[in-house]
């Protein structure tokens, strides 16, 4: 039997080939040690800061914090629109959260019907995650810790307290100041400021109208933060003040304009539609721009209900309509200082007589003049006193709408101006040019339409802040003054609206009307009765205008009395007072208010009395004492002695000598 024979040198081979392989292995492991080694200390040493903060934030969280809304105050500072505290109620979105079932249940606490509670369902499925959606806003205290008490029991739902935009003086300022609302999905974009993650905070609002919305990125401001301790759901169970951010109030907006006045304009409008404006005929500040009737902008801010909105939309008055600068009309004999004005800068005498006898043919159509009698023979000056429309018939059809047109486009017609709101309509001012443009079928200017054109009838339409522009423009006399609205943004005051050019006519022409203006408010005058001041020896100037909204040959009296109210005819004023020393002008629209003498003239004469008595120069003039009477001459002295002394027993008619008692 043969013996196995052994090969070392094949054992060794195998132990060769383990030892490398096992060294490889090693030195591979050995390797990974280390850099798991580098690593750990790369992250526990190094970058221990980092990872500190991270895990700082998943257990801290920051909530967006809206921003206080800048206020809105008058020239005086009095505050116009301000913030209030609101108790509110939010619910937000989370996978074990039946929102239908806690909404029902909220509704023991708070107003909540079937209705609400289904758009409410809506709004938070479409809103992101854990993002509060405004349930109730302004709850009462009671309500309000009725729901904080059961807070454990209702997850998902806060009931907090924010801020919600205020206006105090209601609907006087409502259409210049406008109102803020939720934010829309329109509202949002990808990009810009309205892509920033606050405007999805539901106590957020945005600028809706008016100064709110032209200068809404002004009076946001710049958000803050609230830090708050959060479970591994994202859920707040604490909240650490400390690390709370604080948020930048927006901007204060300074208006030019003054409470006072403003609120005395709407008191004197009463349940009647129209507009008011008033000018600095120094400056171009508008101390008062209202329209009549108004709103109440608070209304919207908590939210108004389709029936409450449908009501405001359809009513015949229109209070939603801002008639200061949008809504347009004839401006009536208020146009006949146009008229004036363009007739002397035309070179026609003011001096020369023109005869009135209640009307006249201009082709094969009578033109009758408001007094039915007529006015007689007439000068510019008594014409504007009289308000004689066969006058101005007369200088119309001589000196053609161009020169007429020139003239009140010189003096702020048919224009908008830049007062940092919107909703501005230009109006009307025809022309031979005008006509060729927009009335294609008819392009040619017939010679009848310069009649009706001359006496602020036609195709003319104006605004009442246009109005109130040429009246100042009048008053200075000098400046092409520009409205300003906007006094200051943030305490930096913007520029003056006399900072303008010289208006391009003769002075003594502007003075001519004015002298015209005077004399309406004289004795005699088609506004006296109706636009005493009674403030001393301050005097107004002004120009009445009626404007007519149907033709009379339709049937009807006159001015439309006794008819429906929107068959009525506008009544308009225009004036400035002092007329020595002109301060402050305006314009008064009446809409469907029968007559200037009758409707508007009041209301600006109550309206400027506030001014002027506002005013310490002109209030210290007003309150001048009286001159002492005159004394008759020195007689004797009451209770002196007599130089010769008297026998009385001997006096005429002394009782002691038997005379008569």
């Amino acid at each position: 039997m043969a013996e196995p024979s052994i090969f070392f040198s094949e054992v060794n081979e195998r132990q060769g080939v383990f030892h490398r392989r096992m060294f490889l292995m090693g030195g591979i492991a050995g390797l990974g040690l280390a850099a798991l080694g580098a690593r750990l200390a790369h992250l526990q040493i190094i970058e221990t800061q980092r990872y500190e903060k991270m895990s700082a934030s998943n257990q801290f969280n920051f909530r967006l914090v809206p921003p206080p809304r800048g206020l809105i105050v008058d020239r005086n500072g009095a505050i116009l629109a301000s913030n209030r505290p609101n108790f509110r109620l939010l619910v937000s979105r989370d996978e074990d959260i039946d929102t239908a079932a806690t909404l029902k249940t909220l509704a023991n606490f708070v107003p909540l019907d079937e209705a609400r509670q289904a758009r409410l369902v809506k709004d938070i499925k479409q809103t992101p995650k854990r993002v509060p959606v405004s349930v109730a806003e302004d709850m009462t205290w009671e309500e309000f810790s009725a729901i904080n008490i059961r807070a454990p029991e209702l997850p998902g739902v806060t009931a907090d307290m924010g801020e919600v935009r205020v206006y105090p003086y209601g609907g006087a300022f409502a259409h210049v100041i406008g109102y803020v609302a939720k934010v829309n999905q329109e509202d949002l974009t990808p990009t810009g400021p309205n892509s920033d993650p606050i405007l999805l905070h539901p106590g957020f609002r945005i600028g809706r109208q008016g100064v709110e919305k032209a200068f809404d990125l002004d009076l946001r401001g710049k958000p803050g933060a609230r830090k708050v301790e959060v479970d591994a759901n994202g859920r707040e169970v604490s909240r650490d003040e400390a690390g709370d951010i604080a948020a930048t109030a927006g901007k204060t907006i300074q208006l030019s304009l003054d409470v006072d006045v403003q609120n005395r304009a709407l008191e004197v409008f009463g349940d009647e539609s129209g507009a008011a404006v008033m000018l600095d005929c120094r400056t171009g500040d508008v101390l008062c721009m209202s329209s009549a009737p108004s709103f109440d902008a608070n209304r919207f801010v908590r939210g108004m209900t389709g029936s409450e909105y449908r009501a405001l939309a359809n009513y015949e008055r229109r209070p939603l309509l801002d008639k200061a600068i949008t809504g347009t009309y004839p401006p009536g004999s208020t146009f006949k200082t146009m008229t004036a004005m363009a007739a002397l800068e035309a070179g026609v005498d003011p001096e020369v007589r023109i005869g009135c006898s209640g009307g006249m043919y201009f082709g094969n159509r009578y033109f009758h003049c408001h007094k039915r009698g007529g006015h007689g023979m007439q000068t510019m000056r008594d014409a504007l006193k009289n308000s004689c429309d066969v006058y101005f018939y007369t200088v119309a059809a001589r000196i053609g709408p161009d020169r007429i047109a020139r003239a009140a486009e010189a003096f702020g017609l048919g224009q908008t101006f830049d007062i940092g709101i919107p909703g501005q309509k230009k109006g009307v001012v025809p022309s031979t040019e005008w006509v060729r443009k927009h009335r294609p079928r008819d392009p040619k200017w017939h010679p009848g339409e310069s009649l009706s054109y001359g006496i602020g009838q036609g195709m003319l339409t104006v605004n009442a802040l246009q109005l109130a522009v040429m009246a100042a423009r009048l008053a200075n006399g000098r400046k092409a003054l520009n409205p300003r609205l906007i006094r200051a943004i943030g305490g930096k005051e913007l520029k003056s609206g006399a900072a303008v050019p010289d208006l391009p006519f003769a002075a003594e022409h502007i003075q001519y009307v004015r002298e015209g203006m005077a004399a309406v408010t004289e004795a005699g005058g088609t506004g006296y009765r109706a636009s005493q001041l009674g403030l001393g020896d301050i005097l107004m100037a002004g120009k009445t205008g009626t404007a007519q909204v149907r033709s009379y040959a339709k049937g009807g009296p006159r001015g439309g009395v006794g008819m429906p109210w929107r068959y009525r005819d506008h009544g308009l004023f225009i004036c400035f007072a002092p007329i020595d020393s002109p301060r402050y002008a305006m314009s008064v629209i009446v809409q469907h208010g029968l007559g200037g003498a009758v409707n508007a003239a009041p209301k600006a004469r109550e309206i400027m009395r506030v001014a002027l008595l506002k005013d310490p120069e002109l209030r210290s003039r007003i309150e001048q004492p009286l001159p002492m009477p005159e004394l008759p001459p020195e007689t004797e002295t009451e209770g002196g002695v007599p130089d010769d002394p008297i026998d009385v027993a001997a006096a005429p008619g002394s009782t002691a000598a038997g005379g008569p008692t």
